[in-house]
C-alpha cells in the first residue's frame, strides 16, 4: 500500500540533500552544488489533488511553496472550498487530501465508507477561532457565551448592539461569519447553539472567503465577524479581537498561542486536520508530500499563525501514517462526535476502523 518506513527515512534524508531514493514507482535526487544551487532536479512527478478547509488554507499554500521547491515537477492544486465541501470532493475521489478545521463527522465517513474511500485522520496544528470586531468599536471589551449566543443564534438574535447590552449603542449589528459549507461555522454552530438543538440566525453576510470577512468587518463600525486566528494575524491592523470569557474560569482570554496551546482560550481553541486517501498514498508523489508535511507542519502552521500541536500528538500522526492507519479517532463506535482534547481523544484506543 505505502513505502515502507526504511523507504520513508531514507526520503527525509533525501530532503536533506543526501542523493537518491528508490522506493516505490519513482525515484527523487536533490543534491546540491557548493554554491547551493541544485545540482540535479527531483524525478518525482505526477498530480496532488487538495481541496477543504479555508482556515487550514494558508498551512497548505505554504508547504505546497516549500515543496515545490524541492519537487518542481510534482503539480500541487489547494482549494479552500470549505471543510464540507471538501469532504464532499475527498468522498468522490476527486481530492487526494482533504484539510479539515473540524474532525469528519459520521455522515462525512458514511460516505466514503460508500464509494470504497479509506483514509488516515492526521491532525497538525491548533488554532483559536477569532471573534473580530472594527478597531473603532469601543464598547465591546469582552464577550460571554451566552452574549455570543445573542448574537448569533436563532431567528430572535438580537439586532442592535444595545439588545446585546443596554449600555452600547443603538445601532444595528452587521455580522459577517464563514459560509455553511466551512468547518468554522459548524465548529461555531457546534460550541454555541447544537446542544440546544437552535440554528445560528439566516440573516448573515456568509462567505467561504475569509479574506472577503475580514474585509468586511473592516469596513463598518458596527460589525462583527469570526476566522481562524491567521487571518486575524495577517489583519490585525485593520481588526480587534474580542477577549472572550473562559466559561470554567471566568476570566476574558484573548487567542495567542500559549492560550490556545493551553486550552485557556475556551470554548473555540481547536485543532486542524488533514485526511489522507489511503489509497492515493501508492502514488510516490502523495506519500513524499504527506511525510513532508508532518515534518515541516509545526514551524510551518506557526509562521502562518497558527499554533503547533504538542509532539506527543504529531509523533503520533507520523506513527499512524508509518502504519497506515486508517479510520477516526473522533467518532466513536456509535457514531457520535467526541469532544474534548486531542490529546486526550487522538489515541490508538480511540481509532474506529469501520
Amino acid at each position: 500500500m505505502k513505502t515502507s518506513l526504511f523507504c520513508s527515512r531514507l526520503f527525509a534524508v533525501a530532503l536533506l540533500g543526501a542523493g537518491v531514493v528508490g522506493c516505490g514507482s519513482s525515484s527523487t535526487t536533490s543534491t546540491t552544488d557548493a554554491d547551493g544551487s541544485p545540482a540535479a532536479e527531483s524525478s518525482l512527478t505526477g498530480d496532488i489533488q487538495i481541496n477543504g478547509s479555508s482556515t487550514v488554507l494558508p498551512i497548505g499554500n505554504a508547504i505546497k511553496e516549500q515543496f515545490d521547491a524541492e519537487f518542481p515537477n510534482v503539480n500541487i492544486t489547494v482549494g479552500g472550498a470549505g471543510t464540507g465541501n471538501g469532504f464532499k470532493d475527498f468522498a468522490d475521489k476527486t481530492t487526494d487530501i482533504s484539510e479539515a478545521s473540524r474532525p469528519i463527522k459520521a455522515g462525512e465517513w458514511e460516505a466514503c465508507k460508500a464509494s470504497g474511500v479509506e483514509f488516515v485522520e492526521l491532525p497538525v496544528a491548533y488554532d483559536g477561532l477569532t471573534i473580530v470586531i472594527h478597531p473603532e468599536n469601543d464598547w465591546v471589551k469582552q464577550l460571554t457565551v451566552d452574549q455570543l449566543k445573542a448574537i448569533f443564534v436563532g431567528s430572535e438574535a438580537a439586532n442592535k448592539w444595545s439588545e446585546v447590552d443596554p449600555s452600547w449603542p443603538d445601532r444595528e449589528i452587521k455580522i459577517f461569519a464563514p459560509g455553511v459549507g466551512s468547518g468554522t461555522y459548524d465548529y461555531f454552530h457546534e460550541v454555541l447553539a447544537k446542544k440546544d438543538k437552535a440554528a445560528l440566525r439566516e440573516d448573515m453576510t456568509l462567505n467561504e472567503d475569509d479574506n472577503v470577512l475580514v474585509q468586511g468587518v473592516a469596513g463598518n463600525k458596527d460589525s462583527i465577524g469570526f476566522f481562524g486566528v491567521a487571518y486575524y494575524e495577517e489583519n490585525k491592523d485593520k481588526l480587534q479581537a474580542v477577549p472572550v470569557v473562559n466559561p470554567d474560569s471566568g476570566e476574558a482570554v484573548l487567542p495567542n498561542k500559549e492560550t490556545i496551546a493551553s486550552g485557556e482560550y475556551a470554548p473555540f481553541s481547536r485543532p486542524l486536520f488533514i485526511y489522507v486517501n489511503a489509497e492515493s498514498l501508492n502514488k510516490a508523489q502523495v506519500q513524499a508530500f504527506v511525510e513532508y508535511f508532518l515534518e515541516n507542519v509545526p514551524e510551518t502552521a506557526e509562521k502562518v499563525g497558527y499554533v503547533r500541536l504538542p509532539e506527543e500528538v504529531m509523533a503520533r500522526s507520523v506513527a499512524n501514517l508509518d502504519a497506515l492507519k486508517t479510520g477516526s479517532h473522533f467518532v466513536d463506535a456509535d457514531g457520535e462526535s467526541r469532544s474534548g482534547s486531542v490529546v486526550d481523544i487522538f489515541t490508538d484506543e480511540n481509532l474506529i476502523s469501520e
